[in-house]
């Protein structure tokens, strides 16, 4: 018998204090505001990086449909201007050029390429066409198709867009190079990549999406290849499912509700994959406080690796070793695999809202007091930091300033996303909530083999 299902998290939901939540509802705002000002009016298309002029992600376009809703429960635009920007958005998905061609398109067989001009909306260079970013630009759609539930024509359209852009996509395609499991990508030029989705990351999304799909589903044994690669380790303390960027933590979780309800696996282990993000949470802070690589401002209220920019791709001596530094890489502690070069991100704190609201409010307080305007802006968090480098480079992004170490100048999307979702999951589940009326993921969740719960009384 696996031991009962617990959740030590419970208790520690209360822990918030007014000034924390008035700190909170300040940071969602401003980084609503990213999203909101920086977004391409014109077809809904979100910047990967801004203020550096770039393409856009389509993650982070499925981030920016996540934000509009919120923004109308908080009263910072209206509903109508919500529902236009959402409008534009998935007319623009919907219409789209698509096809197999190498240029001119945005994507095809309901796939999109990771990267897409911001004007044109097409394949920006020779980028690949993304599962795991479709799959959260998907995610943002359905998040919408739940919200705007009203009888409204322009709602209804809503509904159907987000559905009709849900039901393109050929999950059974993605995977037929190496059935069951699904393909990182593809290209034009040189097919499917060789890499597929293996346990455990920020592809849960990716699995639960195509086996909800309601034409083109993934193989039915998806799941258990999927888990079947899960590396069960203990790490600074923590026991849990490893992975070391925390965003693979994260990033699914900002969709799906998955406290309280299990698959095969966690029923196995007696938790579910809430604990396991809170334990891998608290495994880099413990990490963060030991600082076996002795940098600069790490500790009990300063942590956080995940995928992030960097100074530069450089090599330099840092209390009598030498550190390999990088530009954007996906930085991370876990059992077995640690890329820890001093640089810090913000995200990584405050998409850990639900599973550590205390110690990840504290987290981002401690940044904003002690590194101020140069990290924390009109926009909320810039996107990384790193104290201890202070050294004279050719830096790929940023600025170094003297005395503090090195800032990001930009946020980035896919960062900012996370940040802004799950504030809000964590003050009043709203996307969780909302993600629970969604038949397909639902469906998915349900293929996937999770029981119990809140999805023991979803609608079938």
């Amino acid at each position: 018998m696996p031991p009962a299902l617990v959740h030590p998290i419970a208790q520690e939901r209360v822990a918030l204090t007014a000034s924390d939540i008035a700190f909170l509802d300040d940071l969602e705002q401003r980084t609503f505001r990213w999203f909101w000002d920086k977004t391409n009016p014109k077809n809904g298309l979100v910047p990967d990086r801004e203020p550096t002029p770039s393409f856009s992600s389509v993650a982070a376009v499925g981030f920016g449909l996540t934000a509009y809703p919120i923004g109308v429960e908080r009263g910072w635009v209206t509903r109508d201007a919500a529902l236009e920007r959402t409008l534009t958005t998935l007319r623009f998905l919907r219409d789209a050029p698509a096809g197999p061609a190498a240029a001119g398109v945005s994507g095809t067989r309901g796939f999109l390429y990771h990267f897409l001009d911001m004007e044109s909306g097409q394949r920006f260079e020779t980028v690949e066409l993304s599962t795991i970013d479709t799959a959260l630009c998907l995610a943002g759609a359905l998040f919408c198709e739940s919200y705007f539930d009203g009888a409204d024509p322009a709602e209804a359209e809503v509904r159907a867009l987000a559905e009709e852009l849900y039901r393109r996509a050929d999950w059974a395609w993605a995977a037929t190079p190496r059935p069951p499991r699904i393909s990182m990508g593809w290209t034009p030029e040189k097919g499917f990549h060789t890499y597929d989705w293996k346990g455990y990351n920020e592809a849960m999304i990716v699995y639960v999406l195509a086996l909800g799909s309601p034409t083109h589903p993934a193989p039915e044994n998806a799941w258990p290849a999927y888990t079947s690669t899960y590396k069960w380790e203990t790490f600074h303390g923590q026991t849990f499912v490893n992975f070391a960027p925390l965003f693979g933590h994260q990033y699914s979780h900002v969709f799906l509700d998955l406290e309280g309800i299990q698959d095969a696996y966690m029923r196995g282990k007696g938790i579910d994959y809430f604990e396991n993000s809170r334990r891998a949470t608290l495994a880099q802070r413990a990490y963060a406080i030991a600082n076996p690589g002795g940098f600069a401002g790490y500790g009990e209220d300063v942590w956080g690796l995940s995928a992030c920019d960097g100074p530069a791709d450089v090599e330099r001596d840092v209390n009598g070793r030498r550190v390999r530094f990088y530009s954007y890489a996906a930085r991370g502690a876990g059992y077995g695999d640690v890329r820890d070069d001093g640089t810090l991100t913000p995200s990584a704190a405050a998409a850990s809202l639900p599973f550590t609201p205390d110690l990840s409010v504290r987290a981002l307080r401690t940044m904003v007091s002690r590194w101020g305007s140069d990290l924390f802006g009109p926009y909320g968090f810039r996107d990384a930091f790193n104290p201890t480098f202070t050294f004279a480079a050719s830096l790929r992004h940023g600025r170094v300033v003297a005395g503090k170490g090195w800032f990001d100048v930009d946020a980035l999307g896919i960062d900012q996303g996370p940040i802004l979702a799950m504030i809000e999951n964590q003050r009043s589940g709203l996307v969780w909530r909302t993600m629970r009326k969604n038949q397909g993921v639902v469906r998915g969740l349900r293929q996937a083999g999770f029981t119990g719960g809140w999805l023991a009384g979803a609608a079938h």
